[in-house]
Parts: C-alpha cells; structure tokens; sequence
C-alpha cells in the first residue's frame, strides 16, 4: 500500500482518541478517516460531525466488516480489545490498539498468536508516552556504564493521588469487567521500565483497596475489586530487584512520580510531572558531590509519533517498536503475576 490512500475506521472515538489518534492519523499523507462506530448510532453520528470522521457505522461489526476499510483504530475499554483486534485480523485490517492490551494476559496472547499468523498486517498497542523525550539517551548512559550493574530500581507512581474518598464516581478503569487485572497504571508504568532495564523475572505483590466502594454511573454503591494502592518487588535478569509502588489514594502531598536507577557505580532519578511535561533527567557518578542534571541531545530527544509510525509501518517503511504485541504481551503476563500474588501471598515467575 505504498501510494495507495489508507482508510482508517474507529472503534470508540473516546477521549485519547479524539486527543492523539484522530488529528495524529489525519495529519499523515495519504491516509483517510473513514468512519466510526461508538456504542450508540446516535453517538457515532455525533462524532462523524464533531470530528469528520466519514461514515457514521451502526455496530463496530458492521466497520470492521466493510471491506473499503483498510485499518483500525480501537479506541474502547480494555474488555473490548481481544473481541475486536482479533475479529479486525479475520477481515484483514491492520490494527492500531489503544492500551492497556487487554484484561489479562490469555486474551493478549490471544491477540498476538494472531498477529503473528497474519504476517502482512500491522498491529500496533499504543504506547506509554510519558519517557518519550528522555529515554533513548537513559538507555544509551545505561549501555555506556553510567550507573554500573544495576543494583535496584526503585520507582514511584502518583496516579493523581488524593486522600481515599468514597464519594467519587467509579472510572473504568477501577471496574474489573471492563479492565480485567489490570491495576491503574501499573502496565503502562512497567512498559516504560522494560524499555530502561529490561523485563521482570518474577514478582511478589502487596495490594490494598483503601475505597472499597464508590458511586457508580447509575448512583449505587458499587463494590471495588481492583487495587489503589499497589507495592511490587520484582526481580531482573540480571539480578537487581526493582521496587514498584503506584497509589491514587496517598494524598495530594505526596511527591511527582519519579524512578531512581541506582548502580555499582552511579545513580540516575527520572522525575515527570504530568503528560506535557519533559521529565527532569538527574545523575551522579562515584566520586561526585551530588546529582546534576543531565540534558537531553537534541538529537535524543524523542516524542509522540505513533500514528506516523503506525502508517508508515503498514506502508512497509519502518517497523513497529512503540508497541509491539511481543512486549505488550509481556506487560499483560507481568499484570496477572502481580494478581495473583497479592491474592496468594506468593512470589510468581514469569514466562
């Protein structure tokens, strides 16, 4: 399809969608936006208005079935992944997947069994975009023996955290039937540290649900199953242990995410502050004073190009590093590992 006009169809016009994805797309040569299906007739013809997105479609079946359409672009709750990524690749369409993968790690091996028996389609999960700018240079200081042999990883994830309150209106993402075992954004979180220091060898896990009931859309109390407070020990390859902690409910005081990396003979702090925000890159060597900041290379710095590489990817020039199916898949096995060891109490190897 090198010349030829690529036709995208959307499944769930929703918000990172309508943020990244829909001016993303459009902004790429030779590429249309086709059509969309959302959960109601109504609510697709509203977003074929808002957005221009081509023809209004009645069921996300009726869009995945058309055969004018090319490419599609899942924009749905993770309970919807696996059913339509693996129905998209049964009619021939390349597949762009908003994260996280899926609610567990058997539906994504689901999805990437068949992408890799369908060779000549594209299937892509969006990516975390939060260390874009600064992680091509911290893996090159690592690779160069900035820190040494990593001794420990220790990260910190304040998903807008604030006092527990039962008050507030369920999210999706804290209903298992629409986000499986997948734990705020823990996934998302481990991704970026795979891409630092390389993926998990086993996983002990302690979790809390501070809010055991919140309000949900039609007003009743609705019971909590998915943790907000989590606290990870997992191990490395080659050893290190990398502590995870990830909270909504740690208050507003509490500090901005940041991840140390801590070596035989150095120690590098990411500290990020919110999505459009260049996370501050800090370092000291054996033998310094303290920590200094460590500039990015311009040409490092990297930045949100996924839908570029999407398309570019389906036209055979580049192929898909941000992300995969092979490393999303293994986000979603490392998130079961951490389900099922804070219900067991036990430490969980993985695959």
């Amino acid at each position: 399809m090198a010349n030829e006009t690529i036709k995208v169809g959307f499944i769930g016009a929703g918000a990172n969608t309508a943020l990244r994805h829909i001016p993303g797309l459009r902004a790429q040569q030779g590429v249309e936006l086709a059509g969309v299906a959302n959960r109601s007739i109504e609510s697709s013809k509203t977003a074929v208005d808002k957005y221009e997105l081509g023809e209004a479609y009645p069921t996300w079946l009726d869009l995945v079935e058309d055969p004018e359409i090319d490419a599609v672009c899942i924009g749905t709750w993770p309970y919807m992944h696996s059913t339509v990524t693996l129905t998209a690749l049964d009619n021939g369409k390349h597949v762009l997947c908003e994260a996280r993968m899926a609610m567990n790690s058997a539906e994504a091996h689901d999805m990437y069994a068949a992408s890799i028996a369908n060779p000549d389609l594209i299937t892509q999960i969006v990516p975390p975009p939060h260390l874009m700018v600064c992680e091509q240079h911290v893996i090159d200081l690592i690779a160069d023996g900035y820190v040494g042999e990593i001794v420990n990883v220790n990260a910190r994830v304040t998903d807008g955290s604030n006092f527990p309150n039962t008050d507030e209106e369920a999210h999706w993402r804290h209903m298992r039937e629409l986000s499986g075992n997948n734990v705020m954004t823990t996934g998302i979180w481990y991704e970026n540290l795979m891409r630092l220091v390389g993926p998990a060898n086993s996983v002990s896990a302690n979790a809390q649900i501070r809010v055991p009931h919140r309000r949900g859309w039609d007003g009743a109390r609705k019971e909590m199953t998915i943790p907000d407070q989590l606290d990870v020990i997992y191990t490395l390859g080659g050893g290190a242990n990398v502590n995870l902690s990830v909270t909504t409910v740690s208050g507003p005081f509490v500090p901005p995410t940041e991840i140390w990396i801590f070596g035989t003979e150095g120690a590098i702090h990411i500290a990020t502050s919110g999505l459009t925000n260049d996370p501050v890159v800090s370092g000291g060597r054996r033998g310094d004073d303290g920590l200094s900041v460590i500039e990015v290379p311009e040409d490092k710095r990297g930045g949100w190009r996924v839908e570029e590489e999407f398309i570019n990817a389906i036209r055979g020039i580049e192929p898909v590093t941000r992300s995969n199916f092979t490393d999303s898949l293994k986000y979603m096995e490392f998130t079961d590992a951490i389900q099922e060891s804070w219900q067991t109490g036990k430490r969980v190897y993985l695959p």
